[in-house]
């Protein structure tokens, strides 16, 4: 992997101005949707780092030490962006990544979803507390009957949905498989991403455990185009994508009906992930270029994301993810997990895509990455060491330094679980 010098305000493929370079009149494949960017990019300004990122060792989950250049190859790193304060003070590319390259998101998508959920509670235009059905009568007859949105939002819905992607019949591998129809077979009866969930039942009441189930995020999705009557791709563009200063179009992947594939469709540059990821460390705030901040997120939906309580933290410690993250918790389709400078909030998707944002240094960490396989818990939590340890040697804290906040409303439950850890695979 080689490391990209410092790139000023903006990077390649976006002019000196923060005027994105011309596409060539650039269309989204057939089966994609265009998510725009901004008329000028947001400053990305190089900072001197005070360390030697790509070479800071790091203790990794074998015992062993590495640097983070050595951390970064070994997991199949396509590209790695770090901010503090909003200055690059790292950026790399592997051999399959690139700064202009549109690199598949994952399930980084559900984020930015859950966040054009959050404006349209703002202005009014869905409430978390009605019914999935008020919004999308056709589910009706689904498991989703009397779920909320809320309990999309948080994946506490009871409907079985299993994320095993090693499973061939898991209800993972059966969405792809109606999405792939509904693309490449015409006319081979119901097909598609819509036409899937409503076929979904539930097995749990709604309201209790937390499981992490990609169909929520595609509830979400058709609920927020129903709420709004705009699809998703456009929803993007103009409340999450131009207004945080992109500088580079994204694309959002669709089922052959046109549907937007709300759960894992985007493909973006790195740069602009770490802008996304920026925009969530500011509580939802962007410079407006007079010296002041303007609202794209709303501040409260961002702390009612931090603001654990002992409803979701129950709710994440009796699932199977608390192996991964001890002591986290899933919020407004964020995860967090305390981490040695406090805790962190953190986006994830399959095969090595994660967003890692730290209050208490400052720091946004973008890693997109090609796994060979879906899930490594290997590479994740060395990622994860990684980052924590950068954002520790920027700001030139120690582990034992930092208090862990512990929030005064959790009552009778431990941040550290409270419960015997599950003994099935986090899915």
């Amino acid at each position: 992997m080689a490391g990209l010098a410092g790139a000023g305000i903006t990077g390649p493929g976006e002019t000196a101005a923060g005027v994105p370079a011309p596409a060539a009149g650039r269309q989204p494949s057939p089966h994609n949707q265009l998510v725009r960017r901004a008329a000028v990019a947001r400053e990305l300004d190089a900072v001197l780092a005070p360390i030697d990122v790509a070479a800071h060792e790091v203790d990794r989950v074998d015992g062993t030490s590495s640097p983070v250049s050595s951390i970064l190859a070994d997991t199949f790193t396509d590209a790695c962006v770090v901010l503090q304060d909003g200055g690059v003070v790292f950026e790399t590319y592997g051999e399959h990544g690139h700064p202009e390259h549109q690199h598949p998101l994952l399930s980084l998508s559900k984020p930015i979803v859950g966040c054009v959920a959050a404006i349209l509670i703002e202005r009014g235009q869905l409430d978390p507390e009605q019914l999935v059905t008020d919004y999308v009568p056709e589910l009706q007859a689904s498991g989703y009957r009397g779920a909320t949105v809320r309990h999309v939002l948080d994946m506490r819905t009871g409907v079985r949905f299993s994320e095993e992607y090693t499973n061939p019949v898991a209800e993972i591998r059966e969405l792809d498989r109606w999405i792939g129809r509904s693309r490449w077979s015409a006319g081979a009866g119901p097909a598609g991403l819509y036409p899937y969930l409503v076929t979904l039942q539930a097995d749990a009441p709604h309201g209790g455990q937390f499981r992490y189930r990609s169909a929520e995020a595609d509830v979400l999705g058709w609920v927020c185009e129903r709420a709004s009557g705009i699809e998703m791709g456009d929803l993007v563009s103009s409340l999450i994508w131009a207004p945080m200063g992109a500088g580079h179009d994204a694309e959002l992947s669709c089922d052959g009906n046109g549907t937007a594939i709300h759960d894992g469709g985007l493909s973006a540059t790195a740069r602009d992930v770490a802008r996304f990821g920026q925009l969530l460390l500011d509580g939802g705030v962007v410079p407006d270029g007079a010296g002041r901040n303007r609202e794209v997120v709303p501040l409260r939906w961002m702390r009612q994301a931090w603001a654990v309580d002992a409803d979701v933290r129950s709710a994440f410690a009796s699932s199977p993810a608390e192996q991964m993250f001890p002591g986290g918790w899933y919020r407004n389709q964020f995860w967090f997990r305390p981490g040695p400078f406090g805790d962190v909030l953190v986006c994830l998707g399959i095969y090595g895509q994660m967003i890692h944002v730290s209050r208490r240094t400052r720091t946004v960490c973008v890693k997109l990455s090609g796994w060979p396989d879906a899930q490594n818990p290997a590479f994740l939590q060395d990622t994860i060491r990684a980052f924590d340890a950068i954002g520790g040697a920027l700001t030139q804290r120690d582990p034992g330094d930092a208090r862990q906040r512990m929030p005064g409303v959790i009552t009778g439950l431990s941040r550290k679980g409270g419960v015997a850890p599950p003994h099935d695979s986090v899915i």
